[in-house]
């Protein structure tokens, strides 16, 4: 375990998702206290708060609700991933207005809770956000991956996750000289057998220099170091957590 996460009181959204799950084990595990904001709640060792994090007002009383209990916030990490039921079409089908809600789903989330996360980390004088990029923020997509299904990539997801990554950088810039530290994830394809076709799996694993796709495991200690003290003189890096995928 990394030093300096015990006692530290860390909200994680996206708490019951493949990663999320993992990450809130791994937390709870190093002794942190754990605000676990989803739709619904799976980890009873975590302090749960049901929360849609595209609803601004509950958000404001989510936070209420942990400074009242805590009086303070020592990490976040933004692992929510909402979006339109239209998410993955093609391109050339894609509705203006889908571009525009799942930017506002999922970017302008993001934004909102740095910026109530980081007024109270400010005054704290300390604290640490991680944000989630992905591979596909930083490079092209690889379109062959999808083939032998006719699948595809969001357009927004691109855009999503290399807007976040950027906005991590600009955070960490204006935020420094308060002791609080934002960095990024940005993992590589995570495997997913329920949802992903066995194409993609094998085609994904055929190029990765690792021959496989990530665990949602390993991108919990990842996530925890960055949080943690020992990433004390870390700020406004992207770690790379993708078996090698865009080191080729």
């Amino acid at each position: 375990m990394f030093e300096g996460l015990k006692e530290k009181v860390i909200i994680v959204t996206g708490s019951n998702g493949l990663i999320g799950k993992e990450l809130v084990k791994y937390l709870i595990n190093a002794q942190s206290k754990v605000v676990s904001l989803d739709l619904y709640n799976e980890n009873e060792d975590a302090d749960f708060c049901e929360c849609d994090v595209t609803d601004y007002g509950k958000l404001d009383k989510v936070f209420d609700e942990v400074m009242d209990k805590y009086h303070r916030i020592d990490g976040l990490v933004n692992l929510a991933y909402p979006r339109t039921k239209d998410w993955g079409i093609n391109f050339e089908e894609e509705p203006l207005f889908s571009w525009q809600q799942n930017v506002e789903l999922q970017m302008n989330s993001v934004f909102y809770i740095c910026q109530k996360t980081l007024k109270i980390m400010k005054q704290q004088q300390s604290g640490s956000i991680v944000n989630i990029g992905s591979i596909y923020g930083v490079v092209g997509n690889d379109f062959t991956l999808y083939e032998d299904f006719e699948g595809t990539s969001a357009a927004a997801y691109t855009a999503i996750k290399g807007g976040i990554i950027n906005f991590t950088r600009f955070l960490s810039s204006y935020y420094g000289k308060y002791n609080v530290r934002v960095n990024c994830l940005s993992p590589g394809g995570i495997l997913d057998k329920e949802k992903q076709h066995p194409s993609f799996i094998e085609k994904y694993s055929k190029k990765s220099p690792l021959k496989r796709l990530g665990k949602p495991e390993e991108m919990a200690a990842p996530i925890a170091f960055l949080l943690s003290d020992g990433a004390s003189y870390i700020t406004g890096h992207n770690l790379m957590a993708d078996g090698g995928w865009t080191a080729i």
